[in-house]
């Protein structure tokens, strides 16, 4: 096979996490020459950036009006370096918001668009399976149910797996990770508030109070797991809130591996504590018109994923005006009292992450694209 041009765009933190090792090992298998929109760490695989996802950083439809200039710039440049460039393919990760529009464009373009973690079209919004049948040649799914949805609608879609159940693992015990930090060994809680700065101004201050209530009923300590993109001054509000609590980045996995509750946004952390077998509560804030069109939207029972895996409210989700330092700290409270709770949500986890498939998800979607590369 000729050395491809590949473009490859990502529009989030956990979307490019999954392109860097996609980019990696396309540029293994076919030596890939790849350029496109991400961040530090694609640049640290091999991609060439032309566009910079964090101008774009933003949840939820309304919020996205505020970084429409951003947003058709990137359009623009991105459609102008593949204009340029005449890519074999555009491989584009998740961010439906974003990658949309720009899929439309290279379609136009006669650009062959596949899709990486597609958008989850069968929880809201379900009619824009019909602009994935119209712009992308193929979906690359990452849960179980996905392919099958896809397919009836008349799209190509291939199940490869999980890409996080490579990664998520620990790197200390419990004891070595409390040590580590001058921590006590009383109930753990870590706080996982998101990792867009929107989303942390939404959540920390409710998460916060909570952690208060708690500790006021059962003396507790707090770990808040950082995102490292974020600015450090949206987490001073953690330093003052009256209980035990360090403010730590890049060791996620080791805190949620050794907690005892994690209050957790919605999104990929979650999927990340359940591989690790972590008790949480999932929590979520959009801006009040978001949420008024996404309760029109949705299309599922529950909106945090592990539930809609299990096809049951295992873990507790509070949503918008459920989401309340009162209500989140009566659940936590429940939870810390009932070590048997935690352990059912434990064994539930258990069986998500069986379904998550085996290891090798990024690997199985470097065949896919390798195929689709040389038909």
């Amino acid at each position: 096979m000729n050395q491809p041009t590949i473009l490859l765009s990502a529009g989030d933190t956990s979307g490019e996490m999954y392109a860097a090792r996609l980019a990696l090992a396309l540029q293994r298998r076919t030596g890939a020459v790849l350029f496109g929109m991400g961040g530090a760490q694609m640049r640290q695989a091999g991609v060439e950036l032309v566009a910079d996802y964090s101008r774009l950083h933003v949840v939820g439809i309304t919020e996205v009006l505020s970084r429409l200039p951003a947003v058709w710039h990137s359009w623009r440049t991105l459609t102008e370096e593949a204009r340029r460039r005449r890519p074999q393919l555009a491989i584009l990760v998740d961010s439906p918001g974003f990658h949309f529009g720009l899929a439309r464009r290279l379609r136009n373009q006669g650009i062959r668009n596949v899709y990486f973690i597609g958008p989850q079209v069968w929880a809201w919004r379900p009619g824009r399976v019909k602009w994935i049948r119209q712009r992308f040649e193929r979906v690359i799914c990452i849960f179980p149910f996905e392919e099958e949805f896809y397919r009836r609608h008349g799209v190509c879609a291939d199940y490869v797996g999980h890409p996080l159940v490579d990664t998520v693992r620990p790197s200390r015990s419990r004891s070595e990770f409390l040590a580590a930090y001058g921590l006590k060994n009383d109930p753990l809680i870590v706080l996982l508030p998101g990792s867009r700065s929107s989303e942390v101004r939404r959540h920390l201050p409710r998460l916060l109070a909570a952690l208060r209530r708690i500790h006021d009923r059962t003396p507790c300590q707090a770990v808040l797991a950082a995102a490292p993109n974020l600015p450090e001054n949206l987490f001073a509000a953690a330093t003052g809130v009256g209980v035990p609590i360090r403010i730590l980045s890049g060791v996620t996995y080791d805190a949620l591996a050794a907690a005892d509750l994690a209050l957790v946004s919605s999104g990929t952390a979650t999927i990340e504590a359940a591989l690790l077998g972590t008790p949480m509560i999932v929590v979520y804030r959009l801006s009040p018109l978001t949420a008024l069109l996404a309760r029109r939207l949705v299309r599922t029972p529950y909106f945090a994923m592990v539930n809609l895996i299990a096809g049951q409210r295992l873990v507790p989700e509070f949503f918008q005006q459920e989401f309340t330092p009162e209500a989140i700290a009566q659940e936590a409270l429940r939870l810390l009292g009932t070590p048997a709770e935690r352990e059912k949500i434990r064994c539930g986890l258990a069986d998500v992450r069986a379904q998550l498939g085996p290891g090798g998800a990024i690997e199985r979607a470097a065949e896919v694209i390798v195929r689709l590369l040389s038909a």
